[in-house]
């Protein structure tokens, strides 16, 4: 059987983590995926070192530097002929690069625009760097791993059955796409296994360049810059300054001007930072260090009770819960879907601005 999205053409600007694993899902569906890939590897890439990047699995690259206003013009020749578009962006980047959804909208109106963010396009913590494991803390699904007063790690229950579920949604959405114009239906085999395996496919890029699985300290398990931290009251926090640039503001902020931000991954120093840091997180309490890292780039995320999430003034804002009449917290679905230009982005309306 042809795969369900042949057919589909797909522009993914590339970012790190789940943006290309999603566009890899997608390819792996039969969606042709056009990859723009800056001239330029990440502090990320770097470190990962693999020869063959997987999440580039079943696409094809093109090389732009969108600082420059021809290869701005040759990404929007390629989203003219898409149907899709995927970015993971901080919120407002792909706009001022003359690509937001107005932009391309202009270009292409029946265009899919799909934006990857760890905290959304809005809310108090949009422009607020982060990794996977703030966002668990967040949702106050990390906090659900622990015994009481214990330091907790993975959440139970997100890891497997809900990504099954995400797998077997995304299966049911591909093939009525292609039943749509095949009329034709099939079997959609979701099995938990096979989902939770090929979304593992980052950690096994990862282990790939040596920093899982293997011999040698992992960032994820061994540095000072990812992990739980207890604070004095009983709270945890999370911490996880992977990049470079977020280490060092980490540093800065927590005015550690003695350690030297150039030398994050040497492995040596990692033990007595780390017991450093325990102890440095250990004297003050959760909402003394919510005050001083919240929202900025250090990678920064309280561990939250399922109560207290829905209380947090970022999942406020975004509405990501409300309380039930039975007093039941009840969560929001998702993603979320946004017109592609709003009135807004009219030309009428941006003349009534002027």
């Amino acid at each position: 059987m042809m795969p369900p999205l042949t057919g589909i053409q797909i522009v993914e600007f590339e970012g790190i983590g789940p943006g290309p694993l999603a566009g890899r899902m997608l390819a792996d569906m039969g969606a042709q995926v056009t990859v723009i890939a800056r001239p330029q590897k990440s502090a990320v890439d770097e470190r990962m070192g693999a020869a063959t990047n997987p999440m580039r699995r079943g696409k094809r690259t093109v090389t732009l530097d969108l600082k420059q206003a021809d290869d701005v013009a040759t990404a929007l020749q390629l989203i003219t002929q898409a149907d899709a578009l995927l970015e993971g962006n901080r919120p407002g980047v792909m706009e001022k690069l003359g690509l937001g959804p107005a932009d391309c909208a202009a270009h292409n109106p029946r265009l899919v625009y799909g934006r990857m963010t760890g905290w959304g396009q809005s809310g108090p913590l949009a422009q607020s760097a982060g990794h996977d494991l703030n966002y668990v803390a967040l949702t106050g699904l990390l906090s659900l791993s622990a015994h009481k007063g214990q330091m907790p790690m993975v959440p139970p229950t997100v890891v497997g059955d809900a990504s099954g579920a995400l797998g077997l949604a995304f299966g049911m959405v591909c093939s009525l796409l292609e039943a749509r114009s095949s009329g034709k239906g099939r079997v959609v085999d979701g099995a938990i296994v096979d989902v939770l395996a090929m979304l593992g496919s980052i950690a096994q890029w990862v282990r790939a360049s040596g920093q899982l699985d293997g011999v040698s300290p992992s960032p994820f398990h061994d540095s000072p810059f990812y992990d739980v931290y207890r604070c004095v009251d009983g709270g945890f926090i999370t911490l996880a300054a992977l990049e470079p640039q977020f280490y060092a503001l980490a540093l800065s902020k927590l005015g550690l001007s003695d350690v030297d931000p150039a030398a994050q991954y040497d492995t040596r120093q990692w033990p007595d930072f780390k017991a450093r840091l325990t102890r440095l997180f250990a004297s003050q309490t959760r909402a003394h260090w919510c005050a001083l890292l919240e929202g900025t780039d250090a990678c920064f995320a309280p561990v939250l009770s399922l109560k207290d999430a829905a209380c947090h003034p970022h999942n406020v804002a975004r509405g990501i819960y409300h309380t039930a009449a039975d007093n039941s917290i009840q969560v929001a679905a998702a993603p979320r879907f946004l017109p592609l230009i709003t009135s807004s982005d009219t030309g009428a309306d941006r003349h009534e601005q002027r």
